[in-house]
């Protein structure tokens, strides 16, 4: 509890106190503790992210894990290799993923932040080839939602987290909300109150119709981000966001298991246990209620959740038993799993510090 909400329950006129006083230092005292070993984790699981194999998106969420948390000088190293990895036609961090579109936007807020930070034009230079590859060259369908490939026409509800936050960060706002507008209307469930994972606009039917629990993570996480930077002219996008993400957060919750933790199709108990959608929603929620948007009545869910993802915390630093990679169809560890540990922990400790 902040010092300040602890004082505004009881009268001054108590606080004279010397054993009231004694209890304020010691629950301070305890909150320092606690939040130092939360550092402690959270540099472990950025060294142990830090050591792995990156492809674009994991180049993306883990520049943003970085800058969320304020490690500045990774993230201006880390965008400086991604504009260094940057294709001709304009998308970032092309490595181990040669069809890559929407996933290649997600490192453009990181290297935006780090232009600024630096003023290298280099990094100018590449977040406006991005850009302009995004706004302009990007393959999308005949109503303008750009795919999540380069060579099929689909969208997955990973495409949420990864393009339109670089679109908000640009100034595109209209481009970003129609983007989203354009997969919530092929892969929302209003009767689960959840996304499918995949459409495909070319055979007009789902490429893959399952809940993928980490997909409906990528998308809370992505309005997470979005909501706050909607400028004051855009209120009734901004409510219709909430409005979602509220849908989809209790979407998820109703599948959550007793210690915490999800299955990997959210609604499909005989598909494998899985840490990561746990983290990502928690992330969301605490952003939530710290911005204002989200009731606290979330708070208890989410403090399970997070118990449940540092129960998965190993002596490494890895976070064990997430959707792992590569191929994201087993338990296992994964760069994105690291990163929304390191986002879900920032979150908490700016919530409650």
């Amino acid at each position: 509890m902040e010092r300040k909400q602890f004082l505004s329950i009881f009268p001054l006129a108590v606080l004279g106190s010397g054993l009231l006083k004694n209890d304020i230092l010691n629950a301070e005292k305890k909150n320092e503790t606690m939040f130092r070993k939360s550092d402690d984790k959270i540099e472990k699981a950025i060294l142990a992210m830090l050591t792995m194999q990156r492809a674009t998106w994991e180049q993306g969420v883990a520049m943003q894990a970085l800058l969320e948390y304020g490690e500045e000088e990774l993230v201006i190293l880390m965008a400086k290799e991604a504009v260094l990895r940057q294709s001709p036609d304009g998308r970032l961090a092309m490595l181990g993923e040669e069809f890559a579109l929407s996933d290649a936007a997600s490192p453009g807020e990181a290297v935006l932040w780090a232009a600024r930070k630096t003023g290298d034009e280099n990094l100018f230079e590449g977040f406006n080839r991005l850009l302009n590859y995004i706004l302009y060259n990007a393959p999308r369908n005949k109503d303008g939602i750009i795919y999540h490939f380069t060579n099929i026409p689909q969208v997955w509800s990973d495409i949420n987290y990864m393009l339109p936050p670089f679109l908000v960060v640009a100034d595109k706002y209209d481009e970003a909300i129609k983007q989203i507008n354009g997969v919530w209307k092929v892969l929302w469930n209003e009767d689960k109150k959840l996304l499918s994972h995949m459409w495909d606009f070319e055979k007009n039917q789902f490429a893959r119709k399952d809940c993928w629990g980490v997909g409906n993570g990528w998308t809370a996480a992505g309005f997470t981000r979005i909501i706050p930077r909607l400028p004051d002219s855009m209120k009734q996008e901004r409510n219709l966001l909430i409005r979602r993400l509220i849908d989809l957060l209790d979407g998820c919750l109703k599948h959550m298991r007793s210690d915490g933790l999800y299955h990997n199709i959210v609604d499909d108990p005989n598909s494998f246990v899985e840490t990561n959608l746990s983290q990502m929603l928690s992330y969301s929620i605490f952003r939530g209620v710290k911005g204002g948007w989200l009731d606290g009545k979330y708070l208890e869910k989410a403090e399970l959740m997070r118990k449940a993802a540092h129960s998965k915390f190993d002596n490494y630093g890895l976070i064990q038993g997430v959707c792992g990679s590569p191929e994201f169809d087993h338990p296992g560890t994964a760069t994105e799993r690291q990163a929304f540990f390191i986002l879900m922990e920032t979150a908490y400790k700016e919530l409650n510090n």
